[in-house]
C-alpha cells in the first residue's frame, strides 16, 4: 500500500481526492493548519491520518514525510494580502522549494502538483499564473530527480467550489444590475471529480512522469455566459452590465480593498488570457468531461460561505 502525503487535502479539491484515495486503499497523511476545523469531513475516512502542522516549516515537512512514497501538493491561493506578489511567491514557490528538499531528504521520488491552465513564469500577466509556472519549473527540473506530474485545469466546479458559488453569493446581494468585469474571457469549466479521476489514473502510470496535463470541461463559455447561467439556475432576475477593459480594471482596484477580494487586480490580469485547452488531456485516460449543466443545478442554491476558508 502506497503512503501518500497530501497538502491542501482539506480543501475543495483535496477533500474529494482524499476520499477517493481512501477508497482506492492508499494510506493517506493529510497535513493541515487546523485539524479540528476540518476533522468532521475527513477524520472518519479509513486509511486517513489528519495532522495539524505548519507546512511552511521545513523541519515539520521532513518529519511528516518520513516513510512516505509520494507527495501530492494541492495548496494554492487565488489572492494575497497586498498586490506585490509576495503572498503568491510564499505559497506557490517557497513551499515547493521546501517540499523538494524534504522529498530529497526522505528519498521520495513521486510528486503530483495541482497547477493552473496558462501557468507560465515568464509570459503570464498575473502573479498567480507566474508563480504557478515557477513552481512547475522547479518541479520539472531534471536536477531534482523526481517523477513529477502537474495538472493544469481550467476553472474547477463542484459542490463547495469558489467559482459558481462565489457568483451565486454576489448575485444574491445584487438588486437587479450586475456589473461584470472581463465578461469576454473564455473558460472551459472542469468537474472536480473528473480532475480527481485523472489524478487517480495517473498515479501509477509511468507515461505521466514529467508531464503537464491541460484539463478542461466539454464546453467553452464566456464569463458572461457563466454568470447568466448561474442567475438562471438560481431563478434570479438580473441585468448583466458588461464592463469594458478600463472599468474592469477600475472595479478590480476598488475590490482590492474589500475583505475577501471578490475580484482583484491579479484576478483581472489572469482573466486577460482565456482559460481553455488547445487539446484536452482528459482524453488520454478516456475520461468523458462532465458538463456544468449536469452538476451545478444540484448545489448552486445550497451555498455555504465557509467553503472559502480552506487549505486549497
Amino acid at each position: 500500500m502506497k503512503k501518500i502525503v497530501v497538502l491542501g487535502g482539506t480543501g475543495f479539491v483535496g477533500s474529494s481526492l482524499c476520499n477517493r484515495l481512501s477508497k482506492e486503499g492508499y494510506q493517506i497523511k493529510i497535513l493541515t493548519r487546523n485539524r479540528e476545523y476540518n476533522r468532521e469531513n475527513l477524520i472518519l475516512l479509513p486509511n486517513v491520518d489528519l495532522i495539524e502542522t505548519d507546512v511552511g516549516n521545513l523541519n515539520n515537512l521532513n518529519q511528516h514525510l518520513i516513510g512516505c512514497d509520494m507527495v501530492i501538493n494541492l495548496i494554492g491561493i487565488l489572492n494575497e494580502k497586498g498586490n506585490v506578489g509576495d503572498g503568491f511567491k510564499k505559497v506557490h514557490v517557497e513551499l515547493i522549494k521546501k517540499l523538494i528538499k524534504a522529498c530529497e531528504k526522505n528519498g521520495i521520488r513521486r510528486f503530483m502538483y495541482l497547477s493552473a491552465l496558462n501557468a507560465d513564469s515568464k509570459n503570464a500577466k498575473s502573479f498567480y499564473l507566474k508563480t504557478k509556472g515557477k513552481a512547475e519549473e522547479l518541479l520539472h527540473s531534471n536536477k531534482i530527480g523526481m517523477k513529477v506530474t502537474s495538472f493544469r485545469p481550467s476553472v474547477i466546479f463542484g459542490k463547495s467550489d469558489s467559482f459558481f458559488n462565489r457568483f451565486a453569493n454576489l448575485l444574491k446581494m445584487t438588486p437587479i444590475f450586475f456589473p461584470l468585469a472581463c465578461y469576454k474571457t473564455k473558460f472551459a469549466p472542469i468537474y472536480v471529480l473528473d480532475l480527481v479521476e485523472m489524478v487517480i489514473k495517473a498515479i501509477n502510470d509511468s507515461s505521466s512522469y514529467d508531464r503537464k496535463f491541460n484539463l478542461c470541461g466539454p464546453k467553452i463559455y464566456t464569463l458572461k455566459d457563466l454568470v447568466a447561467y448561474t442567475a438562471k439556475t438560481m431563478d434570479k432576475k438580473c441585468i448583466i452590465i458588461p464592463l469594458n477593459n478600463f472599468f474592469s480594471l477600475m472595479q478590480a482596484k476598488i475590490f482590492d480593498f474589500i475583505p475577501g477580494k471578490p475580484f482583484s487586480t491579479d484576478n483581472y490580469l489572469s482573466a486577460q488570457t482565456d482559460s481553455i485547452c488547445k487539446s484536452n488531456d482528459l482524453k488520454l485516460y478516456n475520461i468523458n468531461p462532465t458538463p456544468i449543466e449536469d452538476i451545478v443545478p444540484k448545489y448552486i442554491n445550497n451555498y455555504n460561505y465557509d467553503s472559502f476558508y480552506s487549505d486549497s
